[in-house]
This record gives structure tokens, sequence and C-alpha cells, in this order.
């Protein structure tokens, strides 16, 4: 990779539908009880439409999934992330992840990328928002 350039994008990471049987699989994973997450009749009832709700930490793994994969290495590289969940995913939803390099400085002779980061709906709603340091 290239040393990027402060206002330089992320490259963006886009998610071509999210998958309503690995909401629920994520949910038995995680032994999460809402009912949001398997149960579209709750969704419904709840005003929320008659789609699963995806979990937040799978959300913010397609910010760490981009991010791992614009800076070409593994988790390690992500050295800092932190996030605010903005709004719900779900399932069939199409998703980009993505960001902009805000700063660089240079750390024991690794190069830091400060950025901002976003996760957004196809319809252009932000649902995840944050910043992340990321060593090149």
């Amino acid at each position: 990779m290239t040393t990027p350039t402060v206002g330089e994008a992320i490259t963006p990471l886009h998610i071509d539908g999210v998958d309503g049987q690995q909401i629920k699989t994520m949910a038995a994973l995680l032994r999460d009880p809402n009912p949001i997450h398997f149960d579209t009749d709750v969704t419904r009832a709840l005003g929320m439409g008659d789609r699963a709700v995806n979990q937040g930490p799978t959300n913010v793994g397609y910010v760490a999934t981009a991010l791992m994969a614009w800076a070409g290495g593994g988790p390690e590289c992500i050295r800092h992330l932190k996030v605010r969940l903005a709004g719900n995913v779900f399932a069939g939803d199409r998703l980009t992840a993505g960001g902009t390099v805000e700063s660089l400085a240079e750390e024991d002779g690794t190069t830091v990328a400060t950025c901002t980061v976003w996760l957004r709906r196809d319809d252009d709603t932000t649902v995840v928002t944050g910043t992340a340091e990321v060593a090149l």
C-alpha cells in the first residue's frame, strides 16, 4: 500500500445484501435473546417493518473489515476503533463501509492513520459512525 494522504477515502467495502439467515445464526451464536433478530412478527409489532434486525457487533465488523482490507493487514492493524450505532440494519439491506483519513503520524517507524469511519445503507442512511487508528 502507498502511504495515504490526509483527506483520502478509505477503499469502500460493499455488502450486497445482509443475509437474514445469518442474522438468526448470529443471534444463536451470541445467545442473543432479543427477538428482533429472529422473529419478524416482533419487528412488525414494534413498527420496525417485516425484516430481522442485524446485530450491532456485526455492523461494526463490516467497518473493521473495510479498515483491514484498506490497510492490507489483519486485526492487529486496528489500534483503536470507537463507534456509535446510529441506526438499524435489516435483512436484505445493501451497505457500504468506508471512511476518510483525517491525520497521519509516525509511531516507532510505523505510519498510523487516524480516520473517520462509517457504515451506510444504500438509501444513504448512516447507521454506524466513529473514529479509528490504523497502523499501515
